[in-house]
């Protein structure tokens, strides 16, 4: 992998968590960094902290603005702000728009305003973070894990039409990270990812491992694989297992 060193990097939803971890560690590695989020003073705080640029809202329409602070160029853009309500098809159809907005569409349009530039010089480096629950599912969460798979099907999509022609594309999957969203997940958190948890900053540590080794799928819980490959490999048996889980998450609610 090229240095990042001097680079021009954005990353979304990197008031804290994982978006913080990579703010920080491509900043130690001499990046130049945008740091988004929603919430103003997080992005500022952590700006502040690396030496970077805050650029705080909405992550769907940041490019522009980011690009201007890092005085015209992005090179690496870290898809990384998302949602994760709980739900089924019960949810209401704002919670469902707002998962598909955050996790999928934000992607999308970011990529639109990224590409014409990256395929113009020939290179870019687009990171999504996508989240186990993207190749697997989540119980739970109907909107996270379908939008999830949606965000990991775009991120496919990108590699697949245009790594000839300079951009890199990764999907980081993890699954429970030690943030504020885990702990917003609720029963469904406490059973299925709170055991396994790792830090923010092991994930980073797995994205710039994987960016070295030119890896598409960044796997910080590399148990993952597994998963995913037993899921491919005989589906109803990974369906029944899921669905073990889905008992034992309702026998504990009503256990309260």
């Amino acid at each position: 992998m090229e240095t990042v060193r001097g680079a021009g990097v954005v990353v979304t939803g990197a008031g804290g968590g994982i978006g913080a971890a990579l703010a920080r560690r491509f900043a130690a590695e001499g990046a130049r960094v945008v740091v988004n989020d929603i919430d103003a003073a997080k992005a500022e705080a952590v700006a502040a902290e690396i030496g970077g640029h805050a650029v705080p809202g909405d992550a769907s329409g940041i490019v522009p603005a980011a690009r201007a602070a890092l005085g015209g160029t992005v090179d690496v853009y870290c898809a990384n702000a998302g949602v994760a309500p709980t739900g089924g098809p019960e949810a209401a159809e704002e919670i469902w728009a707002a998962a598909w907005d955050v996790n999928v569409m934000a992607h999308v349009r970011a990529a639109r305003e990224l590409l014409p530039d990256w395929l113009d010089r020939g290179s870019g480096r687009f990171i999504a973070t996508v989240s186990a629950a993207g190749l697997l599912t989540m119980v739970g969460s109907a909107p996270y894990s379908v939008s999830k798979h949606a965000a990991l099907a775009f991120a496919e999509w990108l590699s697949a039409t245009y790594r000839h022609r300079g951009v890199r594309v990764h999907a980081v999957c993890p699954q429970g990270v030690r943030t504020d969203m885990l702990r917003g997940t609720g029963s469904a958190g406490d059973l299925v990812l709170a055991p396994t948890a790792i830090e923010p900053e092991q994930v980073a540590d797995a994205v710039f491992d994987g960016m070295a080794k030119g890896r598409f799928l960044i796997l910080p819980h590399p148990e993952v694989g597994d998963f995913y490959t037993a899921r491919a490999g005989d589906t109803d048996r990974w369906l029944d297992r899921m669905n073990r889980i889905q008992q034992k998450l309702e026998r504990a609610e009503a256990a309260g």
